[in-house]
């Protein structure tokens, strides 16, 4: 089979991810075709590539109004910019890798998988956890019956206290009409993961969180709207400084000196003079307690399956970060750090304890999601190639229903209430949409 034909619409650290991984693939892969509003993500991505200025373009649209240029994009957009060009995409024949949140509203998601349906498009989201060896492990075990069928399934995710801070705080994450919710935009991931391992539908969802402690209620008297503008009087100790954090570390935190920075340096370590005015004149360099969030620091989510089994998902700011799992099933029982270099099982049958190995990875952004980066690519090329045979791949219709899972707790948190998920695609009318 040939090289595919790639276009990358949005290059920032995901689509930049991609080209990266792709360029070194370049048996399977050819990227043809990049769009950024920004100058120096092009730049990037024409250093990665090495194609010329004429493949680059300023907007999504200038590629999109040609006649079909290649096989597949990927749309890298921000959340709440994924849905115009994936329908275009799609209306005009290209297969896609869409970044998760398939998109912010279920009417977008339900558009987009019933367009796909229509079209007859391959759309893969980029729900890159099940392709990660960790998770692979996990739903190989399941699937060879290790610990019989699953009844109940407990699952925390860690976003770790920095991270949060950044992202969902400070950064373009922080608000929900910017973006989404914060359950669908870091924990789509998740729900997706949950349904997966217990290979049944989720038949109702109940949910409780809320934003609680990044809040002014919480700032510490006398604390400045900026840590930049310095008399913080717990400055020294805050672990949230974000002087601290993105001007005087450069070692830990390079990862997010890139972020703050991005669109400004092209620098592998940007420098002090381009971090500073980031955080005098921008959301980066706010308080945390002043900073002009909404999203939920801490959310539960429990779930209930067809046949009676159960979920409970939990999600959280406070922490170092990181996730583990454990499933309860009618043979034994599996527990794992996803870090971890091997996953724990217990069989009742001769009250067995075994250790089953799995390939050590970083779980982060920074080290591709524990595989699952590299992973999604070398799926999606045997899906398009016709010769798959893994179990990870799927459909743009379970994905997008795994994604109704997250639209329905969000009901469900916000009206203290539970709620059926068959109802709630009834309503929304959504039952009929797939085939």
């Amino acid at each position: 089979m040939k090289p595919i034909k790639v276009v990358i619409l949005g290059c920032g650290s995901r689509g930049n991810g991609f080209a990266k991984r792709m360029a070194e693939l370049p048996e399977k892969y050819q990227v043809v075709a990049v769009a950024d509003p920004k100058e120096i993500c092009l730049k990037k991505m024409r250093d990665i590539l090495g194609i010329g200025p004429e493949a680059c373009y300023t907007d999504w649209r200038q590629i999109l109004s040609q006649p079909k240029v290649a096989d597949l994009a990927i749309i890298a957009t921000m959340d709440k910019d994924h849905y115009e060009p994936a329908m275009e995409a799609i209306a005009l024949g290209y297969h896609l890798l869409l970044e998760k949140p398939v998109a912010p509203t279920p009417e977008e998601c339900a558009d987009i998988a019933h367009a796909a349906q229509e079209a007859g498009v391959t759309v893969l989201v980029c729900h890159v956890l099940r392709y990660a060896p960790f998770y692979r492990k996990v739903k190989e075990l399941l699937l060879a019956d290790t610990i019989g069928t699953p009844m109940s399934l407990v699952m925390v995710e860690g976003v770790g206290h920095i991270h949060y801070s950044s992202s969902y705080v400070r950064g373009q994450w922080h608000s929900e009409a910017e973006s989404s919710p914060m359950l669908l935009a870091k924990s789509c991931h998740d729900l997706d993961i949950i349904q997966w391992l217990m290979d049944r539908p989720c038949k109702q969802v109940q949910s409780f969180g809320s934003l609680t402690h990044f809040t002014p209620e919480q700032a510490p008297e006398g604390a400045p709207v900026r840590c930049a503008d310095g008399g913080c009087p717990v400055g020294e100790t805050c672990p949230y400084n974000c002087m601290k954090i993105y001007y005087e570390d450069r070692t830990e935190r390079n990862f997010y000196r890139r972020g703050i920075t991005k669109g400004i340096s092209t620098k592998r370590i940007p420098d002090d003079e381009e971090v500073l005015p980031v955080l005098q004149n921008t959301d980066y360099g706010l308080c945390v307690y002043h900073a002009n969030n909404d999203v939920t620091d801490h959310q539960v989510v429990n779930l209930e399956f067809e046949g009676g089994a159960t979920a409970s998902f939990s999600v959280n700011a406070f922490n170092e970060g990181g996730r583990y799992i454990r499933i309860f099933g009618t043979k034994g029982e599996l527990y794992a750090n996803a870090s971890d270099t091997e996953i724990r099982i217990f069989t009742f049958e001769g009250k067995k304890h075994t250790a089953v190995s799995v390939l050590k990875t970083d779980e982060s952004i920074v080290g591709g999601h524990g595989g699952g980066d590299d992973g999604i690519l070398r799926d999606l090329y045997e899906s398009l190639a016709g010769t798959y045979t893994g179990h990870s791949i799927a459909t743009i219709d379970t994905s997008v229903k795994n994604h109704f899972i997250g639209f329905a707790a969000e009901r469900a948190r916000r009206r203290n209430t539970v709620v059926s998920i068959d109802e709630y695609m009834q309503e929304l009318g959504f039952e009929n949409r797939y085939k």
